[in-house]
């Protein structure tokens, strides 16, 4: 498990493919690596991936099959690129942001970039299937960093976190450009709370369920959205 309060900024020190599997060899901030042994988990831009070996007191290799690279952006990755790293939550340790399990839902791109005074706006534009999972001052995981949702236009299919000077300081956001991917992990228990609700009512209304979800999409809403 993580917290989502992202650790430092790693840079990819190599990259080596093999069939059916790529390897990543990162190398970390000083003092990252300390207590670091081979079958860790550490969470690269949000994907939980496991120490395969390391070299010296600031690298660690890491294996990804095609499954992993497929669904998270981190195919798309190449050498010197930088990504944000977090060591796995240890037991009774503070939780800042909220539990993530470093499995990405999705991803999705960068729509627009507003800067502010001491302030940074990122605005994600949201495959439709997840908007019932999106809430405004809801959490949310991106690239492995705990925000919290300001601004949420469902119609639109998009929404908005604001990040302060620190957030940009410590990740990768500062570096990316309208148009970039990002790994996105919801919050698991609001899934799990839209899902069962949902669920209910489909076994309470059985047939009446798609003419309501037909009546509420009339403004632009679906059932699920309701909840």
């Amino acid at each position: 498990m993580f917290t989502g309060i992202v650790q430092g900024i790693a840079r990819i020190a190599s990259i080596h493919d093999r069939p059916g599997l790529r390897t990543y060899r990162l190398e970390f901030p000083p003092g990252f690596c300390q207590g670091l042994e081979i079958g860790a988990s550490v969470a690269v831009d949000g994907v939980c991936l496991t120490v395969t070996a390391l070299h010296g007191e600031r690298e660690a290799e890491f294996d990804v099959m095609q499954q992993s690279l497929a669904v998270t952006t981190l195919g798309g990755y190449v050498q010197n690129g930088r990504v944000n790293v977090e060591r796995a939550a240890r037991e009774g340790a503070e939780i800042g942001g909220h539990p993530l399990s470093g499995h990405v839902d999705f991803t999705a791109p960068i729509a627009a970039i507003r800067r502010l005074e001491n302030n940074y706006v990122l605005r994600i534009a949201l495959p439709p299937a997840w908007l019932p999972y999106i809430f405004a001052k809801g959490y949310i995981a991106l690239n492995g960093a705990s925000l919290t949702i300001a601004e949420v236009d469902r119609q639109a299919a998009w929404f908005e976190v604001w990040l302060i000077p620190e957030t940009l300081r410590m990740t990768v956001f500062a570096e990316k450009a309208a148009g970039a991917a990002l790994n996105i992990e919801i919050e698991r228990s609001t899934q799990v709370i839209v899902d069962t609700v949902h669920a209910i009512l489909e076994d309470k209304l059985g047939a009446l369920l798609p003419a309501l979800e037909a009546l509420l999409q009339q403004p632009g809403k679906a059932l699920k959205d309701s909840l």
